[in-house]
């Protein structure tokens, strides 16, 4: 029986990645929208900067918590369902921030929104279904590249719905999720639903990244994990450092994302594809690294607005060249039989990340002053970048990975895995 051409096979699964973008990109169009009014509306209510770390925390634990389980859910019934739920959850959780009058509301809002949120790693593994490993950090690239336009866009449209009214951003983005979710019940379509026999406990990678860290995989998750504790301790304070210390307000904050956003979509949709074909994604990953570091650690030097926003164009760089190659790199390492186990706990590891990071930066932001933070954020990038040295370069990653990976399937001592 005819399989189908390749160029048939090529062309189905790049109508399937161009649905998961657009997908992806309209959810994080509402998260963009709502993110960055965040901080201003808890001050409105009288919020302290450490309670609202604490609210940017809740997000994060919760989705510490459920993207194990949605990696398990995607691997067992499929990623379409998982996606679907995340995507009801993000409306649900938009609606109550609309009309969320008290730190409880807020904090409510959050942790819905962060369940839902555990599902980021179902669809990288559904990028990993869907693409041949060799095209997977340019497909992952288009794919940030696409939730960076949201998050280009939507502070813009979310600051322009904030002069209708306080209610007014989180309406319009749950209206925008509940479009989003219909166009995915229509369009979406499964990619691979495991049929293994053999199914280890849920936490059980989560367990062997900490008892195995000289594993590759381990290592990558790391990476990512660090990569985005200093990201988050980032973002969770470059709000409230631009309204105290240059006099942005609400009105205005969403130009400030919609300039990060032009420089993370060029680099993710038109140069991440290049470099990587020309250093390939270890190189790219260090290279990432390091315009992180140079990025945090200049800008709390800056003495004017302009500056710092020149400074802070490092930061799209970095996050473009670091991340998607990361999540490539832990695709290709990953048993393709738990792939969105691995993904999901990818996330989780990134999601205590982002669970702690606001909680430590909004303190020192309160406590030390405001510059503290982002050499913070520098100091962490430097861990990234001494582990991304230990990550191998292409020839050899590809060659240790078949000897390796036939190793794990049969149950072979953790020694015998090692790196």
């Amino acid at each position: 029986m005819s399989t189908g051409s390749p160029i048939s096979s090529q062309k189905a699964q790049f109508q399937s990645l161009l649905v998961l973008i657009a997908v992806a990109s309209v959810d994080m169009l509402g998260f963009a929208m709502i993110f960055p009014l965040l901080p201003f509306y808890a001050l409105d209510l009288e919020i302290s900067p450490q309670l609202i770390g604490v609210i940017i925390a809740s997000f994060s634990f919760a989705q510490l918590v459920s993207a194990p389980l949605w990696g398990r859910v995607s691997d067992r019934y499929g990623r379409r369902p998982a996606l679907m739920i995340g995507l009801t959850a993000s409306a649900v959780s938009y609606v109550v921030f609309g009309f969320a009058n008290s730190f409880w509301l807020l904090l409510i809002s959050r942790v819905i929104q962060g369940a839902g949120g555990g599902t980021t790693g179902v669809l990288h593994a559904y990028v990993a279904d869907t693409v041949p490993p060799e095209d997977r950090t340019r497909s992952l690239g288009w794919l940030s590249a696409a939730t960076s336009a949201g998050t280009m866009v939507g502070p813009v449209i979310g600051s322009t719905a904030a002069l209708w009214g306080q209610a007014a951003p989180g309406l319009v983005a749950g209206g925008l999720c509940v479009a989003n979710i219909a166009f995915a019940w229509k369009w979406l379509r499964e990619s691979s639903v495991s049929t293994s026999p053999e199914r280890k406990p849920v936490w059980h990678m989560g367990w062997s990244v900490l008892r195995h860290p000289s594993r590759t995989v381990s290592r990558l998750v790391w990476i990512y994990a660090l990569g985005m504790f200093a990201f988050s301790s980032f973002t969770a304070v470059v709000t409230l450092y631009l309204g105290l210390d240059f006099g942005i307000d609400e009105q205005h904050i969403g130009y400030v994302f919609l300039y990060l956003g032009i420089f993370s979509v060029v680099m993710r949709s038109l140069l991440l594809g290049p470099i990587v074909g020309r250093l390939g994604e270890t190189r790219t990953m260090r290279i990432g690294a390091v315009s992180l570091l140079a990025g945090f650690f200049t800008m709390p030097m800056a003495n004017n607005f302009w500056l710092f926003m020149a400074f802070m164009v490092l930061v799209p760089v970095g996050m473009a060249l670091t991340f998607p190659s990361t999540t490539a790199l832990t695709s290709r390492w990953a048993d393709p039989e738990e792939l969105g186990t691995t993904m999901g706990t990818a996330q989780s590891f990134a999601g205590l990340s982002r669970t702690l990071s606001p909680l430590i930066s909004t303190s020192l932001f309160q406590q030390a002053g405001h510059p503290i933070p982002f050499f913070f954020s520098a100091v962490c990038m430097g861990g990234v970048g001494l582990l991304s040295l230990r990550i191998r370069d292409h020839e050899g990653r590809e060659a240790s990975r078949e000897d390796v990976l036939p190793l794990i399937k049969s149950g072979a001592p953790a020694s015998s895995v090692e790196e």
